[in-house]
């Protein structure tokens, strides 16, 4: 079912006549409170009251019923008990009102029944063009134009002339905190959207409209599922290139939350990894928690340019320094070294007792060298090497505060940049006098309370604006036969279709029979491996279908014999297709590399050690299918034990430039061909540089449409 238009989406958004359905005289009822917005905004609008049982309402007419209704409405709301839900969207249906936001609960996340009653919603929605948003949501507040639809007070101030945040959450209580985050830190909202259950309109179709919206400059995000995440991810790239940042917070890590996430909006949630990897390669900058959805929002909507690259920092203090080194460090934020031009610059800018280093430690100098800030910033601004200035500044009072701010303040009018700035005071909780903040604010300054937040939302939005959005170009890669097999496809028929595309297997061959066996092993040469072959033994060690080292014939035929008993003993009703019998190559390091084309998002590639630390461990990285060789090699080298990689303790480096090529041409064959829902190379076996890199096992699902 596609979803509604965006003229309808805009319609609900800007309505010029709303209908209340459920309207009511009594204070606090969910009717009334959006009656009370309405008419507190002013809206210009007609506003059109349903209630069987009234003639008027505060002097406004009451029509009996959704019926009565002169045709075409912009937007109803429906603040009715859910019983009443179904038949009000055929009556409205009836009368081709444009939009509907459905307060109720019970439907989808309640149980069947009401999952069955959210699906008509849906139905009635998609045969008439019409676009409900909800059940069970909130409603929405258009800053914009001064229009709420909604029963809760407006958490944040009107937008003006600003350009603001477009706001759009399946939860409609952490949409309106956040709005209450931005709007205290003078950030403006052009758009806050509560989505709900999403029968019938979600996240995609708010995101998809405000990223033309001209008074939204960036789009937050809260949402537990996305229910068309191949859309989004399209979405999401288009608004990258349209300039307009994407920030999302989505919960859903834990096996606890995925429960949750089920319960509360009737979410069916998926692979939270596989999830990131994919939005955050199209471009979306993804929070960790709700503090940091509001910190990465504030940046972009703030900096004139977002932060990136490494940044530098002006501190006050010694032990603070050592303090963020270590911080950035463990978060990963860059912070370069002066050099040349910078160097001299700062050195003559401050005392001989303060070392020019990154952090720069101001110490005290400041309170009787006010000028100390200006001199120090000047070079700063103009180094490219810096992509963000954090001013880490000791506050303490509002007398303290008297004697810092103004040269700040004083120093950004003069020097004029573009360069992202972020204030970031030690001490919480100091009194600040009001006007230094918003001055900051003004020159497109971000003021944190906390400095640790400061630096993980830079080094959030820095590694993304710095990620390398090129794709390897595609190739036209496909696999004969692909279309004969179906399910698990066990190893010697897996190796046979993945050779076809270029990945390096031993030499072996499959037997049906001792005697074929013995042949292959003189053909492959000794010594060789004897490994069980079944679609239904995808784990043939756990079985004793694995013989190794066998060097000779009489080996071979005794190892067939123990091999066949092993699996009768593991599994009795199980028939061996036969056995691959291979060549056992040298030792090398052990990688897993694997490939799963997720029914939601669409392929991704695992790579990382293998063994127990794969199990243990878990040293692995999830990456894009169509990422180019180097940044493939550049991903390898994030693994936690990649030195092992580059040599380590005088060993040889390894062809990592071999394993990135294995990686690469999964990636391209997932892409071509999306019957293949997964492929296991465990262990991949990686020898030194220019002596390539072979899978000593292989296994595949697939599943065709």
């Amino acid at each position: 079912m596609t979803g509604p238009a965006k003229e309808a989406i805009g319609r609900l958004l800007n309505p010029r006549s709303v209908a209340i359905v459920g309207a009511s005289p009594t204070p606090g009822a969910l009717g009334a409170n959006v009656l009370a917005s309405l008419e507190r905004l002013n809206f210009p609008g007609e506003i059109h009251l349903i209630n069987p049982k009234r003639d008027e309402i505060g002097g406004r007419p009451c029509l009996r019923s959704v019926d009565d209704l002169p045709p075409g409405v912009d937007a109803a709301v429906l603040a009715i008990p859910r019983a009443a839900v179904l038949e009000t969207m055929k009556a409205l249906a009836r009368r081709k009102v444009s939009g509907a936001i459905i307060f109720s609960a019970g439907f989808a996340e309640g149980g069947e029944e009401g999952l069955a009653e959210q699906r008509e919603i849906a139905r009635i929605a998609h045969e008439a063009g019409m676009v409900v948003e909800g059940p069970n949501c909130l409603g929405m507040i258009n800053f914009v134009d001064g229009v709420a639809l909604t029963f809760v007070e407006m958490p944040a101030p009107m937008l003006g002339d600003r350009k603001g945040v477009g706001i759009v959450s399946q939860s409609g209580a952490m949409a309106a905190v956040l709005s209450v985050t931005l709007g205290s830190r003078d950030v403006g909202v052009s758009y806050s959207v509560s989505t709900g259950n999403e029968a019938a309109s979600g996240v995609e179709d708010y995101v998809d409209y405000l990223i033309d919206d001209p008074r939204t400059k960036v789009i937050s995000l809260i949402v537990e599922q996305f229910r068309n995440p191949r859309r989004f991810l399209e979405l999401a790239e288009r608004a990258r290139r349209a300039g307009k940042p994407i920030a999302l917070l989505h919960p859903g890590k834990s096996s606890a939350a995925r429960e949750s996430a089920a319960t509360h909006t009737g979410a069916m949630a998926g692979d939270y990894q596989v999830m990131r990897v994919k939005v955050e390669r199209a471009g979306v900058f993804v929070a960790e928690n709700l503090e940091e959805l509001g910190d990465i929002t504030e940046l972009c909507m703030r900096c004139a340019s977002l932060p990136r690259g490494g940044a530098v920092v002006l501190a006050e203090s010694g032990a603070f320094k050592a303090m963020t080194l270590d911080l950035c460090e463990e978060i990963g934020l860059a912070l370069p070294a002066f050099e040349g031009k910078t160097y001299d610059a700062l050195r003559a800018a401050m005392p001989d007792f303060i070392a020019v280093s990154n952090p720069v430690d101001l110490t005290a100098q400041a309170l009787v060298d006010p000028g100390l800030y200006k001199r120090t910033l000047a070079p700063l601004l103009v180094d490219e090497s810096f992509g963000s200035i954090v001013l880490a500044i000791i506050q303490t009072d509002d007398k303290t505060s008297s004697l810092k701010f103004p040269p700040i303040i004083e120093a950004l009018d003069e020097l004029k940049s573009d360069k992202p700035i972020i204030f970031a005071g030690l001490d919480e909780g100091a009194v600040v006098p009001e006007h230094f903040i918003k001055a900051l604010r003004e020159r497109n300054v971000a003021y944190f309370p906390s400095t640790e937040r400061a630096f993980r939302a830079i080094a959030r939005v820095g590694a993304q604006v710095d990620r390398d959005y090129s794709a390897a170009p595609k190739k036209a890669m496909s696999l004969e036969g692909l279309s004969k097999v179906d399910g698990v496809i066990p190893e010697y028929k897996s190796k046979e279709l993945l050779a076809r595309i270029g990945l390096s297997f031993p030499a072996a061959r499959f037997a049906a029979t001792p005697e074929e066996a013995a042949r292959a092993a003189e053909e492959v040469g000794y010594p060789v491996a004897l490994k069980a072959q079944s679609a239904r033994l995808s784990h043939k060690s756990d079985a004793g279908g694995v013989i190794l080292g066998l060097k000779s014939v009489e080996e071979v035929k005794t190892g067939w014999a123990q091999l066949f008993a092993n699996v009768k003993n593991y599994a009795p009703d199980l028939a061996l297709d036969g056995v691959l019998v291979e060549k056992m190559g040298k030792r090398g390091l052990e990688l897993i590399i694997g490939a799963r084309s997720d029914p939601d998002w669409g392929p991704v590639i695992l790579a990382g050690f293998g063994g127990v630390q794969a199990e243990i461990l878990k040293d692995a990285r999830l990456l894009p299918p169509d990422l180019p060789k180097d940044a493939i090699i550049r991903e390898l080298n994030l693994l936690k034990m990649s030195p092992l990689l580059r040599g380590f303790r005088g060993s040889p480096a390894l062809d990592v430039g071999a394993v990135a090529d294995i990686i690469s041409r999964l990636g391209q064959l997932l892409l071509a061909e999306p019957s293949i829902r997964e492929v296991d190379l465990n262990p991949v076996v990686v020898y030194p540089e220019g002596e390539g890199a072979v899978a000593l096992d292989a296994l595949m699902l697939v599943e065709h449409a």
